[in-house]
């Protein structure tokens, strides 16, 4: 299986394919591997089109796979008629993870290059679980998990540790940043090549590129139903953590959606929000502990990105050796930090308003999109029983949980500190066994 474009990473370097960026997850460089080269689509020609053609279509450039989706997001009404509501929390395990999981896990089994490979994935909360089921029992395919102890929710915990079978939990004595730190390490580990390790976060370009597909399918879902004119732009309110997420909408601006801005809306971890005000970045170490745990990230890997496309480069750890256009960057793109404070208000609000309830990822991104002009979406990325002790607390209600989310936990985790050494000593050990 082969396609023509070419993968290149954020700090330079040769190019490679599909396959072996999908694989590699980080280039050996330390860079982010991206597409040297974007399809550009005229989006008009999917009006009528459901999820699975326009996913089939989209990534079809990218790799000769079939993206096969028997799920799609949901549209809901917001609280003002210029804006609407995308639910994304349809899939398996009621997470927007799931549409670039599926992709993900369907990408490595058709192209694996050796019968057995490892999947090393660190979560705020979401990523691993949908990583987890995607890959759940598949033959040759080891997956390890590093959540932090005390940033997860109690629902996100036990679905964490409901798989066993090929999956192992790490539960670490840590933030996120100190799990997506490890990982990182581990693959520039030569002591654990013979693992074959792979990353299933969004450093991996297969894990981004799926989710341009739902912003060109909230496209064509307000065409048909007549809420935009042909060409019409769009502004998307994206809750922002590692900014995956948001890249994603990067990516389906410049393969042609009509896209007028992206707002990213952040909890307290701002550096992104600072970044973009005054051209210096600093990542917030320690991350801050929020409520939208998800997106309690203080340096997110996927700015390099960003800076790449804007004309920069940005190191790993932070540093700008080029800086990018950071005007065309403030035309495009805007960011915002939202406290607890108003995240429950939005929550509150939403409630009144509306009779439905929503988390508080989502909550943080209407915080910021109802003080903006639409036509315009605004994403909800979990669902809310996700959550059910936050909700309790803030509405005095817990919100029906879906089947997928009506589960126990029946593997315990492997309990680490954050360190690299002693995970390196588990991971070895299991991977072995």
């Amino acid at each position: 299986m082969a396609c023509g474009i070419k993968y290149v990473s954020t700090l330079g370097g040769e190019p490679t394919d599909f396959a072996d960026a999908l694989f590699r997850g980080q280039a050996p460089n330390g860079g982010l591997y991206l597409p040297a080269v974007l399809p550009f689509f005229d989006v008009e020609n999917w009006v009528g089109a459901d999820y699975a053609r326009i996913a089939r279509e989209a990534l079809g450039p990218f790799a000769d796979l079939d993206a096969e989706y028997d799920f799609a997001p949901r549209f809901e009404p917001a609280t003002r008629d210029d804006w609407t509501w995308m639910r994304l929390d349809t899939g398996p395990t009621a997470s927007f993870k799931d549409f670039a999981a599926r992709y993900m896990a369907r990408a490595m089994t058709a192209l694996r290059r050796r019968s057995t490979f490892t999947v090393l994935v660190a979560t705020s909360g979401d990523t691993g679980g949908a990583v987890a089921h995607a890959f759940h029992k598949l033959d040759g395919v080891r997956v390890f998990v590093l959540y932090p102890e005390n940033e997860v929710s109690p629902e996100q915990k036990r679905q964490l540790d409901s798989f066993g079978h090929n999956v192992t939990a790490f539960c670490v004595a840590g933030k996120f940043d100190d799990c997506q730190r490890m990982v990182k390490t581990a693959f520039a580990d030569p002591a654990l090549a013979d693992l074959s390790l792979t990353s299933a976060n969004s450093i991996n370009v297969a894990r981004v590129l799926p989710q341009s597909v739902y912003y060109i399918y909230a496209y064509v879902f307000l065409r048909q139903n007549g809420a935009l004119k042909p060409g019409q732009k769009l502004t998307f309110c994206v809750p922002s953590g590692n900014l995956g997420n948001a890249l994603g909408a990067e990516l389906a601006r410049r393969m042609g959606l009509p896209v007028e801005r992206i707002l990213m809306a952040f909890n307290a971890n701002d550096a992104v929000v600072r970044f973009l005000q005054s051209g210096e970045y600093r990542p917030v170490v320690p991350s801050k502990v929020c409520d939208s745990n998800a997106m309690n990230v203080g340096h997110p890997s996927n700015l390099a990105r960003f800076v790449h496309f804007y004309g920069g480069t940005m190191l790993p750890d932070g540093t700008i050796t080029r800086p990018p256009d950071l005007d065309a960057m403030r035309r495009g793109l805007s960011a915002f930090s939202v406290s607890d404070a108003q995240t429950e208000q939005t929550v509150r609000d939403f409630y009144v308003r509306t009779g439905r309830i929503i988390e508080p990822h989502g909550a943080v991104g209407w915080a910021v999109a109802q003080t903006t002009h639409g036509p315009g979406v605004c994403l909800e990325t979990a669902h809310p029983a996700k959550f059910s002790d936050y909700i309790l607390r803030v509405l005095g209600l817990e919100p029906e949980a879906p089947p997928s989310l009506k589960v126990e936990s029946q593997f315990p985790p492997v309990k680490i500190p954050a360190d690299y050494a002693v995970f390196k000593n588990e991971l070895l050990s299991r991977a072995n066994a």
